[in-house]
């Protein structure tokens, strides 16, 4: 049996921000993990996450939207954070999300929803967007080779409810195509009140 604390935010949002990556660093460090996924549209909360873990020995992965996610070949991450990164030696992975990609251009334009978005809508409605964030930068971080996928090791994923950060699970890492493999292992903190105020 294994006992653990999980702590609960009492709203969702970025207000959680500094609070998720301490409680990361304490869990990382307890545990020996050795790959923290992050999800950062700007990359603001990618370089807080980043300096947090700086002289730890602990790969940092930033997971940013496509190109193109919010408008024909525009880069959300900003050019700045990119740079900030960079230097400090994070690796940022730009792709498209595993759980919409393709599946949400047929949505928008034939109408109804993909299995996948419902898969995402699921994790949404029952356990936050948050962990949603959390499971689906898992599997874009192991679909780029930043983390390895050996049914063994374990990393910690960084996600927010809209911007920063508010939520932290330990997952064991799957590719897309063997999504039913990734497990979350632990919770180490979430939003009690998931929803967008």
């Amino acid at each position: 049996m294994i006992k653990q604390e999980i702590v609960y935010f009492e709203k969702a949002g970025a207000q959680n921000t500094d609070d998720t990556i301490r409680l990361t660093v304490d869990r990382a460090k307890e545990t020996g993990i050795r790959y923290v996924v992050v999800a950062s549209s700007s990359g603001e909360t990618g370089v807080k996450v980043a300096k947090a873990f700086a002289g730890t020995g602990i790969k940092v992965i930033v997971v940013g939207h496509h190109v193109g996610f919010s408008s024909p070949g525009k880069r959300d991450m900003e050019m700045a954070h990119i740079k900030e990164l960079g230097g400090i030696g994070v690796t940022i992975v730009e792709q498209s999300h595993a759980l919409s990609g393709v599946e949400r251009s047929i949505t928008r334009k034939l109408g109804g929803a993909s299995r996948v978005e419902s898969i995402a809508g699921a994790l949404i409605s029952l356990i936050g967007a948050g962990t949603k964030v959390c499971v689906e930068i898992s599997v874009m971080a192991a679909d780029s080779g930043q983390v390895p996928v050996d049914g063994k090791t374990e990393i910690i994923a960084i996600g927010g409810t809209w911007n920063g950060a508010d939520t932290a699970c330990m997952i064991r890492p799957a590719h897309a195509n063997s999504f039913f493999d990734l497990q979350i292992r632990e919770i180490i903190c979430m939003p009690r009140d998931k929803s967008r105020e």
